[in-house]
């Protein structure tokens, strides 16, 4: 809890943030709930003034944040060393603005009340010097594979540019039920997200929801299953997912939106997880020029799995 009113004075690195999401990020364990309350109530002031939520901070604006009740534990939580040695072990690209990690299967981006810790905690305890480092885009938890991070905000806003206009090529590995044919392979329908009252994020195939679009690719054909590259040309959640169940070759130990004969026989075979692998990113950031091309091996796991089936 802090006991006095706090004043900060915004770093040029913050500039064009919204207001809401700076203090999502700088006050930890606070519900969201309660910063827009106090938002609201004009608590919280910038150059002395209200402001609305969306408000973007400017450098050098003074922020003054009221005394306020964190639900942060009173001793930080802190990976083990042979996690930070196993992501350390899995850096695909690194400089001074971008990071990238090929994420293990199982592990989420973000800590929740289901597990304690993510991957964006865990980078942060592992770059203390970089302490705005941020995902640029996210991968479902039992999604492997290239993930993205930003380590400073102006790299943030630009990826953000890139991923919102298209310029970021994606390709995933996935293993699938079933034959393609070749009509089967674009799959251009519409998905819409929507939120259980559990908080469970479930996505549909539906007229009103965003435009989305997948390109399947069939890789390696096996008795009953196929393996694909699906070209990622929009960023929707759960996107390969959803358009691999409506073309009815769902992907191989996927319990939300699988096939639940398909998974036992696959998980009878040896497969103990989802088979949805982000395989390759490429971009160039329009700051340095720079083309960043990566690409993240299959785990072992799969590989030895494949070379059974």
């Amino acid at each position: 809890m802090t006991k006095t009113v706090q004043y900060l004075t915004i770093d040029p690195e913050f500039a064009g943030q919204r207001i809401d999401n700076f203090l999502v990020t700088r006050l930890k364990g606070v519900p969201k709930s309660h910063i827009y309350r106090i938002l609201r109530k004009g608590e919280v002031r910038v150059n002395k003034k209200r402001i609305d939520p969306s408000y973007r901070l400017q450098a050098e604006d003074s922020v003054r944040i009221p005394p306020i009740k964190t639900d942060l534990p009173k001793k930080p939580i802190t990976p083990s060393q042979k996690l930070t040695q196993t992501l350390t072990d899995r850096i695909l690209f690194e400089d001074e603005r971008v990071l990238i990690i090929n994420k293990p299967s199982g592990i989420p981006v973000h800590g929740g009340s289901k597990v304690k810790i993510g991957l964006v905690e865990i980078l942060k305890t592992m770059y203390p010097k970089h302490p705005n480092l941020e995902l640029a885009h996210r991968l479902d938890a039992d999604t492997s594979g290239c993930l993205i991070f930003a380590k400073k905000r102006s790299a943030l806003r630009e990826l953000h540019e890139l991923l919102r206009s298209g310029k970021v090529s994606k390709q995933y590995l996935a293993l699938t039920k079933g034959h393609w044919s070749q009509k089967e392979l674009k799959v251009d329908v519409s998905l819409q997200k929507n939120i259980l009252s559990s908080g469970e994020r479930i996505v549909k195939v539906n007229k009103e929801g965003k435009e989305s679009l997948t390109i399947f690719k069939p890789v390696q054909t096996f008795d009953d299953a196929t393996l694909v590259e699906a070209d990622l040309l929009t960023g929707r959640t759960h996107q390969i997912r959803v358009h691999a169940q409506y073309r009815k070759h769902p992907i191989a130990g996927d319990e939300k939106y699988g096939d639940r004969d398909f998974n036992k026989s696959m998980k009878e075979k040896g497969l103990k997880r989802l088979f949805l692998h982000s395989h390759h990113v490429s971009f160039t950031l329009p700051s340095t020029g720079l083309k960043i091309s990566v690409t993240a091996p299959l785990d072992e796991e799969l590989k030895v799995f494949l070379e059974q089936l």
